[in-house]
């Protein structure tokens, strides 16, 4: 079972995931808040009010994604830039 097991913001829309498998992914959630649950963290006030449950986020009005879904929708974390010597 796919979990996610830490998650930071990192602007915007954007969060950086880890999941139990070892993986990173950076997930643009932008284009999924629509609706009546979802639209509300278009407020970035309440985008923000997130928490990790046992196996997923969850946002502070209920609203959560299934960590294979946000999985999906992920990229994998651009490298750092390597500064010459």
């Amino acid at each position: 079972m796919l979990k996610i097991i830490d998650v930071d913001y990192l602007g915007d829309y954007t969060l950086s995931l880890t999941f139990n498998n070892g993986e990173t992914r950076v997930a643009d959630l932008r284009p999924y808040l629509y609706g009546e649950v979802f639209g509300e963290l278009l407020d970035k006030s309440k985008f923000i009010q997130y928490g990790l449950t046992r196996i997923n986020i969850e946002w502070a009005n209920g609203a959560d994604l299934a960590p294979e879904f946000l999985y999906e929708i992920g990229t994998a974390p651009h490298p750092a830039s390597v500064m010459p010597s």
